[in-house]
This record gives structure tokens, C-alpha cells and sequence, in this order.
């Protein structure tokens, strides 16, 4: 699926939904011409002889048979699809409901406001049965009312919340499928959904939401289709300016959105991760710039705007970016862009490592908040695996306790002392040269090798 907005920067105000799922279609064509006993729920009094008549009046019909019918009676139908759903339990014929309900919609959207209406009459309607239908372990039931569930959020202008929400506890669960098929119609659906503005804190603030949605992005082998739609939906979340403030804080996607750009094939995943990087400055600054800078975006950006753009969009939102990297670099303290680097995991020889006058200046600030950055700086010399990040978190330990070797029982604690021993013997030569240095300084000596 491929969503067009009429401005980079702009999310149109009325949502279209727009899922496409041939997986879905496969299931739907292989249960669509199966019977359904309606005549004989009729003579069991489940259903009336009135509901009957209104059923055998659009069973297996589609396009302008169907419109003939529905456009008649939509409110009818609306309510006679909802009511059966409520009170009808085997699942053939739930499945049938729901590919009622779906042909009524498809391409006509406006006809999802004979749905909508019913909110009047009781509050928990339409969403409710279509809901409880997401909790079915049948594996097409979820599939097609999550697709209807799609288009009446998006076609209401005070969409639900709590259905919202429920919704997006269960995409959340389809995106770690081993399905790829059913993680590609979660995202579709988040895609549309998202555009909604009121339900973008919701999904910010769904349990887990947010950690599903960064694995997929960080996923090591995803198509450019999967990493466009997934972006997308970073994309549209960014709008949101309490969303921009806390995204790269807590998922940590700057650099990775940088690092897939860099890599990208497809004009569209560039275009859309330009996007929102722009979003991100123009929303949250502060929040973002450093980040940014120490992932050396303004390089990036350089290189990009001398490219040739099909779309001319991308071309502005990149000389945004470059615009506002330079005129804020100055402005960036160096222990902001250490820190955003540290953050980020991705050590590389940046000045402030190897510079005396950083470390006379700074070294207090690794201690705040319970050593919380000198706790970074242990956790990558045990997790890293790449030579420069352990050569330059080993630097980092060394600078540190020259300046505080009051901390030296602490980092023993943590495990620091004996992890650079190990690194001693590394394969690697300069992570070995920057070890045995910081081994002096842990150790009580003095100088460097």
C-alpha cells in the first residue's frame, strides 16, 4: 500500500482507509460461496422472517446489485449485520457476516456512517461485536473485522477511543506473526488508523504498542515496502508534538532511520524518512537536534540535496534539515552530542573523546542520576561487538576515572574492571591499546601507553 498526502509535511485532515491484503482476499474468495443455513436459523426463531427476507436480498451479491439493495436500505442493513453478529455464534456463519458488512463498505465509505449512527442509540455500537470478533481463534474472523473496524475509525469524526485502543492491542500482537502476509495488514491498518489525529496518544500510550512497531523497524531483512509502510507510521505519530519529544529518547530511531536512508534503494523510504526527521525538528528541536547531529545528519543531508529528485519535496525537506542542522550546530553544547551519541550505542572517534578539556569539563555529568550514562558506557563494553565502540567506550572508562578515581570500587562492582581485563586480549588491536590504557587508570597507574 502506497498513501500519497498532498504535502510532505501534511497528513489530509479526512482519513481514507486503506488496507489491500491479498492474503485476506485469498481467505474471503475461499469462504464467499460457501451456504449459509439462514432459513434454517429462521425456522429455529434465531433470526425473523423479516431479517430473512433482508439477508436473501443481498446474499452473494456485489458491485451494483448490491448498491441497488444497500443504498435503499443502509440503515437497515447496518443494524440487521450488527444485530446478527450479537447474537449468532458458529463461526462459518460470522465470517459470512463479516464479508457482508465488508462488501457494503468496500468502495464506499460514506456508507459507514449507517454504522456510525447507531452510536446514538446505545454507545457501545457499532464497535462492540466487531471487537469481540478480534478475540476469535478463528484465523480469518480477526482479519476481516479488524479491515472493518479500519474504515469506520477512519470515517468518524469523533472516532472511538476504547475501540481504538483495543484495535491496537491486537495489531500489536499480529506484528511479532510469523505470518509476514498478517504483519503487512497490522501495519496497513496502523497506516490508516494513525491518520486520525486523536488516536495517535492512544496508540503512543497502548502498552507495548510503540516496542512492537521499533522492532519491525530494526528487523534485519525487511522489504523496502515493509520498512515504507512501517516508517509511514513513524511518520504520521510525529505529527503529534509530545510523541516527537519522547521518540528518539525512548526508542532510540534516529540513527537507525539515518542508517536505512543511507542504504535505501527506493525513493519513497527516503522521502518518507526525510519526513520525519523534519517532523521531529520542527515539533521537538531540542529534543532532537543533538541526536542528530551526532549521527552526522548534516553530512548526510549535504549529499542528499545534491542529488536528483523525482519529487521535489524531498529536496525541500532536505535543505529544511540542513538549514536547521547548521544554524543550531553551534548552539549544541559538545556534551549534547556525547551524550546523544552514548545514548544511541554507536560510538565512533568524535573530537570530545580524546579532548583533555572535554573530560576537566564534563565528567560530573556521567555521575547524575545514579551514573545512569556511566551505566551506558558499562553496558556497551559487555554487549558491543564492533572493535570501535569497544575502543571507544574503553577511552571513555580510562577519561573518566582519571578524573574520578573515587568511582573505581563502583565500576568493580558493575562488572567494568574485570570486562576491560577481558578486552586486554581482544583481537583487535586498538581495542586492546585503549584497554590497557584504561586498566591504569582502574588499577592505580597513571599516564597512557
Amino acid at each position: 500500500m502506497v498513501i500519497h498526502s498532498s504535502s510532505s509535511n501534511k497528513v489530509p485532515e479526512v482519513p481514507l482507509a486503506l488496507v489491500s491484503n491479498a492474503y485476506l482476499d485469498e481467505l474471503t474468495v475461499g469462504l464467499r460461496a460457501r451456504p449459509i443455513p439462514w432459513e434454517g436459523y429462521q425456522r429455529a426463531t434465531l433470526i425473523t422472517q423479516t431479517e430473512l427476507n433482508y439477508i436473501k436480498a443481498v446474499d452473494k451479491k456485489t458491485g451494483e446489485d448490491l448498491s441497488r439493495v444497500v443504498d435503499k436500505d443502509g440503515q437497515v442493513y447496518a443494524g440487521l449485520f450488527i444485530s446478527l453478529l450479537q447474537k449468532l455464534v458458529r463461526v462459518d456463519t460470522i465470517q459470512s457476516i463479516l464479508i457482508l458488512i465488508d462488501d457494503l463498505l468496500l468502495d464506499h465509505e460514506e456508507r459507514a456512517t449507517f454504522f456510525l449512527e447507531m452510536e446514538k442509540h446505545d454507545p457501545s455500537l457499532p464497535y462492540a461485536p466487531l471487537l469481540k470478533c478480534l478475540r476469535s481463534e478463528d484465523e480469518f474472523v480477526p482479519l476481516k473485522a479488524s479491515n472493518i473496524l479500519t474504515t469506520l475509525l477512519c470515517a468518524s469524526q469523533k472516532p472511538s477511543k476504547d475501540a481504538a485502543q483495543e484495535l491496537f492491542r491486537w495489531t500489536t500482537a499480529q506484528l511479532q506473526s510469523n505470518n509476514l502476509a498478517v504483519v503487512d495488514l497490522a501495519v496497513q491498518v496502523l497506516e490508516s488508523v494513525l491518520r486520525q489525529r486523536d488516536l495517535r496518544s492512544v496508540y503512543w500510550n497502548t502498552p507495548h504498542a510503540m516496542d512492537a512497531l521499533v522492532r519491525l523497524l530494526k528487523t534485519e531483512s525487511p522489504t523496502p515496502q515493509m520498512q515504507y509502510q512501517v516508517i509511514y507510521c513513524f511518520w504520521v505519530l510525529t505529527f503529534d508534538t509530545e510523541i516527537a519529544q519522547d521518540l528518539n529518547r525512548k526508542y532510540d530511531v534516529i540513527p537507525q532511520l539515518v542508517e536505512i536512508a543511507k542504504s535505501a534503494i527506493k525513493e519513497k523510504v527516503i522521502r518518507v524518512i526525510i519526513s520525519t526527521l523534519r517532523n521531529l525538528v520542527e515539533k521537538a528541536p531540542e529534543a532532537n537536534l543533538a541526536a542528530m547531529a551526532a549521527v552526522k545528519l548534516l553530512t548526510f543531508s549535504e549529499n542528499l540535496s545534491t542529488r536528483k529528485w523525482s519529487d521535489t519535496e524531498i529536496l525541500e525537506d532536505v535543505n529544511y534539515l540542513k538549514a536547521e542542522l547548521e544554524e543550531n550546530f553551534q548552539t549544541l553544547t559538545t556534551f549534547e552530542v556525547y551524550q546523544a551519541e552514548l545514548l544511541s550505542g554507536r560510538l565512533i572517534w568524535s573530537p570530545p573523546h580524546q579532548s583533555d578539556l572535554f573530560w576537566t569539563k564534563n565528567w560530573r555529568e556521567l555521575k547524575k542520576e545514579n551514573y545512569a550514562l556511566l551505566r551506558t558506557l558499562a553496558r556497551l563494553l559487555s554487549t558491543a561487538s564492533d572493535p570501535v565502540v569497544l575502543s571507544v567506550a574503553a577511552n571513555d572508562i580510562g577519561q573518566y576515572v582519571k578524573r574520578d578515581p573515587s568511582s573505581k570500587k563502583f565500576l568493580q562492582e558493575i562488572g567494568v574492571k574485570q570486562r576491560i581485563m577481558e578486552l586486554m586480549s581482544h583481537p583487535d588491536q586498538e581495542v586492546r591499546y585503549n584497554s590497557v590504557n584504561a586498566s591504569w587508570s582502574l588499577i592505580g597507574g597513571s599516564g597512557r601507553v
